[in-house]
């Protein structure tokens, strides 16, 4: 019949035929991709976590403070998580911590050992403070998002500095969605990262206490300096900051200050050092184990410098 149609007709018919194939095509697609359960992951920051459940839990972020049941949190983890994404599975946990030349402690390699969770680590340097944790976190979930193979990703973190892997996750057409745990005061969790992820979430005092157990008392958490009755308010730790910078001016002069000033809001180490040193001799408590009351104590001293110039 196409021999005897005119050309014109052979051109739209050849057209539609086209279109039909399509068409066949994209509902085979639609149909694959409504079978297909959808996939989320658990992206774990180990330090926030151990920081802020310590100090709900605790009273500490030292880790050698508390014992953290790992097992069981990550298990509770992945239980809200069966409950908020019921039509979708687990791909795994993503567990990243700190270690030492990257060597797993005996802790890290009982957590690799679970089902479902992937430890991955970056180091830690002489401060026990982390490095290169935020850019694993950024490349697996990036590559996840990339190749489709989640879409919806959970994290529990905080540093202002994943805000990056948020964007590029996002970017692929995934779903982003911050878990916190409860601050005691304030935030936990930088603001930049709260306004770019897709829903947000906050376990409270009550979901962290089972896992968390406070060790023998007598441990003190940085080894030598003692534990002496409740921790002091922020307003106290400031002004013992601004008693300390006061003492610091009278012994060097106001012409260091000037060496200071252009390095605010950061202190040398030198100068931060002894700076603990002489608060923790005056409060007779130890702040190794209490950030925001390190804090405190540094916006103190900068207040007072900065009055003075």
């Amino acid at each position: 019949m196409s021999e005897t149609m005119p050309p014109g007709q052979q051109d739209l018919a050849s057209i539609v035929a086209g279109i039909e194939r399509t068409n066949e095509l994209l509902q085979r697609v639609l149909a694959e991709v409504a079978t297909t359960p959808s996939t989320h992951a658990i992206f774990v920051d180990a330090g926030y976590v151990y920081a802020a459940a310590g100090r709900l839990v605790a009273g500490t972020e030292d880790r050698r403070a508390f014992e953290l049941d790992a097992e069981g949190l990550i298990e509770a983890f992945i239980d809200k998580a069966r409950t908020i994404f019921p039509d979708s599975r687990l791909l795994r946990v993503y567990w990243f911590d700190g270690a030492r030349r990257r060597i797993h402690t005996p802790e890290q390699q009982g957590i690799a050992e679970l089902p479902d969770v992937k430890v991955r680590l970056g180091n830690l340097n002489a401060n026990n403070q982390q490095k290169g944790v935020d850019s694993l976190i950024r490349s697996d979930l990036e590559s996840l998002a990339r190749h489709r193979a989640i879409g919806d990703a959970v994290l529990i973190g905080g540093d202002e500095d994943l805000v990056s892997a948020v964007e590029a996750a996002q970017g692929y057409g995934a779903r982003v969605h911050l878990w916190g745990i409860e601050a005691l005061d304030g935030r936990n969790q930088a603001e930049p990262l709260l306004w770019e992820v897709d829903s947000q979430r906050t376990f409270d005092l009550d979901f962290c206490k089972p896992y968390v157990t406070r060790r023998a008392t007598g441990y003190e958490p940085n080894g030598d300096a003692p534990l002496c009755g409740p921790a002091p308010t922020r307003d106290e730790v400031r002004f013992v900051g601004a008693r300390i910078a006061a003492q610091w001016l009278s012994s060097r002069g106001r012409e260091t200050l000037s060496e200071l000033l252009p390095g605010h809001p950061y202190l040398p180490g030198s100068v931060d050092q002894e700076l603990l040193i002489d608060a923790e001799g005056l409060l007779r408590l130890s702040l190794r184990a209490h950030a925001d009351l390190r804090r405190a104590l540094r916006d103190g001293f900068w207040e007072h410098l900065q009055a003075q110039y």
